[in-house]
């Protein structure tokens, strides 16, 4: 799953087999990881034993429930809010600093460092540091219109224990808490 909607789609379907999504993070290899856990509510356990009624064939990927757009953009704003949310602003600076910074010195080595290529490396690196207060504002914007459409449809900001900003649905807690093998089968 290559795109925010994907991802979201695939935290969709299996919310509607007995799990939750739980969290998105941006793993050091630049991938995203999906954590999803079981959903331990009852309506989740009745919607899983109906959905997995009504498409028995359902691990084939294709006999699937339709998927509900507004839910599918929910999830999506969810995940935009907590993959902006892993870095604070100034690791983001931090991190785009030695990025840029490694990006200008890899193109010096590449135009082997005489005295053209030094002011071009000096000109690339200061246009990009120029650009990373715009980059960070952006960022800064996006998650919070994110965030706002998340207040909209009645989500609640928790910070968790790690001391990130998340939302909730409406009603519900952090997902992962409780005891999905409690009280039966």
């Amino acid at each position: 799953m290559s795109s925010w909607k994907g991802l979201a789609r695939l935290a969709f379907i299996a919310q509607q087999f007995g799990y939750e999504y739980a969290n998105l993070q941006l793993t050091s290899d630049n991938k995203f990881a999906l954590f999803i856990v079981p959903d331990p509510s009852p309506q989740a356990r009745q919607r899983a034993a109906q959905n997995w009624a009504r498409y028995p064939d359902a691990n084939d990927g294709v006999s699937l429930p339709p998927v509900v757009p507004d839910e599918i953009d929910l999830l999506k704003a969810r995940m935009v809010v907590d993959s902006g949310n892993q870095f604070t602003d100034k690791a983001r600076m931090a991190i785009a600093v030695f990025v840029f910074t490694s990006l200008a010195t890899a193109i010096g080595f590449r135009l082997h460092a005489d005295s053209a290529a030094v002011v071009i490396v000096v000109i690339v690196w200061a246009t990009l540091m120029a650009l990373l207060p715009v980059l960070l504002a952006y960022s800064r914007r996006h998650r919070a219109k994110y965030a706002a459409r998340l207040q909209a449809a009645g989500f609640t900001p928790v910070t968790d224990p790690s001391g990130r900003l998340r939302y909730v649905p409406p009603g519900r807690r952090l997902p992962g808490h409780g005891n999905p093998f409690a009280g039966g089968s």
